[in-house]
């Protein structure tokens, strides 16, 4: 597949500014370039985006209800009451129930958690986790990842003697929960300056704040902050801001002294012994703590991750590994066929959206199911299956479109929703999927920019040969942690050869080994491009060619530079002019 290349050249102004931060922090102009293009013009701006620092943190109090939540939390405390940390049985909510259950449990032990069955209980509070809490003696909740749409459950829970604290980040309702607290800072009478963290996040802001008023050390929630990287990293929330600080330091913590659970994951995953990225958490470590709850029961993940013995916590780590390799092959035969599907939806073709249902696929692989739709066919897609009289789904979206949106504006034939702009959840009537289909897709075609449904990649530079040098990838680490909104510089040059050894290589020949040179230099750079062996024919013809790469280390010679090829375009197929050039 190639893909529709968009490159804004720098403006003259843009230059400037570029060259005068470039000269001050002694690194390469596009680099600089890349810094003006996040909103980062000044010198102490950098060096505050290079190096994030834990006291730039928002004061916990600035979220609405943190004083109530802290009181209450204090409350319980004091009266000795049985306090329940419950969440979802995402990586997110997973997460959040360990830094939180952790934490309390160094200072109070009448503390329990609970993750919900998604088969049994499906998302969010159940009846049977409020039965679950007042059968155990519970007198407070700490919810994480969900409940901000819980209004039944809440009231139930309320009525048993039960209260509520949320800590959620999902858009919720004009109604709320008559929960105690709600910290949501997507709240739309919450004023707390970053809205985008993660359910883990808000979570570790609640930690933050009651630790604050105890008297207790920030010190002793640094622990801690392995979790709230894998959370935002595996929830894909932006890597902005107080995220940005979180995921920094939180990575440090996972490379330098992870928590022993995540610490078994590593060496499951035969990461140990390098340094671990958010790719990292998203591709390997964010997929193992999710397979138990897709495949069993998510409070799987959490007794790992909680875990104080490193032996006990590898065995955990093993049988979680098994679920994942049965979700993965649960997960490419469902998308083999959800593609059959779409291939024989010849009117497919003509909408902007995609929904299907089959009442024999898992609930736990429809979300990543829909995750590999909508990146192979750019299209906002909704993936559901039965439950009895039931269709529960999962939605997903292209980059630009806010999917949660598109499912709110069908909530008359809805029976449950929630989410956020790029991800969601909904349960419906069986019979009623055409009706929704057909009002979802009337929705995404009148709403959606059609440009978002082709096949794009946002270049950030153009870089020669001559400029890959060790500096400029030292320098380019320094952006990291990459995510949303924060995402690994793309880069391009123009009219590249083939050195001559260029070869196909990968168990069924997919992947091309690239050495390339340029014309302006003699420069031989290595590369590899993933499943894009049909390219090879081409290269070896001696012709000149344009890529888009990122700048990776080589993971067999780490101390090598390679380049990463998201596209190859044939330069006659693709003539300069498609690109601006610069001036």
């Amino acid at each position: 597949m190639h893909f529709k290349w968009n490159y804004e050249p720098p403006t003259p102004q843009e230059k400037q500014a570029s060259d005068e931060l470039s000269g001050k922090l002694g690194i390469h102009p596009i680099l600089a370039q890349l810094l003006i293009r996040r909103g980062i013009t000044t010198e102490s701006a950098a060096k505050r985006f290079f190096r994030p620092q834990l006291a730039d943190l928002i004061n916990p109090f600035l979220m609405k209800d943190m004083d109530v939540a802290v009181d209450r939390l204090n409350d319980a405390m004091g009266r000795k009451e049985r306090i329940l940390v419950y969440g979802d049985y995402d990586v997110d909510g997973c997460t959040a129930v360990a830094l939180v259950y952790k934490f309390l449990q160094q200072f109070y032990s009448n503390i329990d958690y609970y993750i919900p069955d998604r088969y049994d209980e499906g998302y969010g509070v159940s009846e049977k986790g409020i039965a679950y809490a007042k059968e155990t003696g519970v007198k407070l909740i700490i919810i994480l990842d969900c409940g901000i749409k819980a209004i039944q459950e809440i009231a139930l829970a309320k009525s048993l003697g039960i209260d509520f604290i949320i800590c959620d980040h999902h858009v919720p309702d004009e109604e709320m929960p008559p929960a105690v607290a709600i910290l949501n800072p997507k709240r739309p009478d919450d004023s707390y300056p970053f809205k985008s963290l993660c359910g883990c996040g808000v979570g570790f802001k609640f930690m933050q704040g009651w630790a604050k008023n105890n008297g207790i050390p920030f010190s002793r929630l640094i622990p801690l902050l392995d979790f709230c990287a894998v959370s935002i990293a595996a929830d894909l929330v932006p890597v902005t801001d107080e995220n940005r600080i979180l995921a920094f330091h939180g990575l440090k913590q996972l490379n330098q002294n992870p928590s022993i659970g995540l610490k078994a994951i590593i060496d499951i995953c035969g990461l140990n012994g390098r340094e671990l990225s958010m790719s990292d958490i998203i591709f390997r470590i964010g997929p193992r703590i999710n397979a138990s709850g897709r495949m069993e029961n998510g409070k799987e993940s959490v007794d790992l991750l909680v875990e104080k013995d490193y032996n006990i916590a590898l065995k955990k780590a093993k049988h979680i590994d098994e679920y994942n390799e049965q979700r993965k092959d649960i997960d490419k035969q469902m998308t083999e066929e959800a593609n059959v599907i779409v291939s024989k939806l010849e009117s497919q073709k003509h909408h902007s959206s995609i929904v299907l249902y089959d009442e024999n696929w898992k609930k736990g692989v429809i979300g990543i199911v829909a995750s590999r739709l909508t990146e192979i066919y750019f299209r906002p897609t909704v993936v559901l299956t039965r439950d009895g009289d039931l269709a529960t789904g999962s939605a997903r979206s292209v980059t630009g479109f806010d999917v949660y949106a598109a499912i709110k504006h069908c909530r008359d034939l809805l029976m449950n929703f929630g989410g956020h702009t790029y991800a969601a959840g909904l349960t419906l009537r069986w019979d009623d999927i055409p009706l929704f289909r057909k009002k979802f897709q009337q929705y995404v075609e009148d709403h959606i920019a059609p440009e978002l449904t082709e096949a794009t990649i946002n270049l950030d530079a153009k870089l020669d040969f001559k400029d890959i040098t060790k500096k400029l990838f030292n320098d380019l680490k320094r952006f990291a942690p990459f995510g949303p909104e924060c995402t690994k510089p793309l880069f391009f040059t123009q009219g590249v050869y083939d050195y001559g050894t260029s070869k196909v290589v990968g168990r069924e020949q997919e992947h091309i080994k690239l050495e390339l040179v340029d014309s302006k230099s003699s420069t031989v750079v290595n590369g590899i491009a993933f499943g894009q062996s049909g390219s090879v024919r081409y290269i070896k013809s001696k012709r000149a060619f344009d890529i888009a790469y990122t700048i990776e280390a080589n993971v067999f010679k780490r101390n090598q530079v390679q380049l990463q090829i998201e596209d190859i375009r044939p330069e006659e197929e693709h003539p300069q002019a498609a690109l601006p050039t610069e001036e």
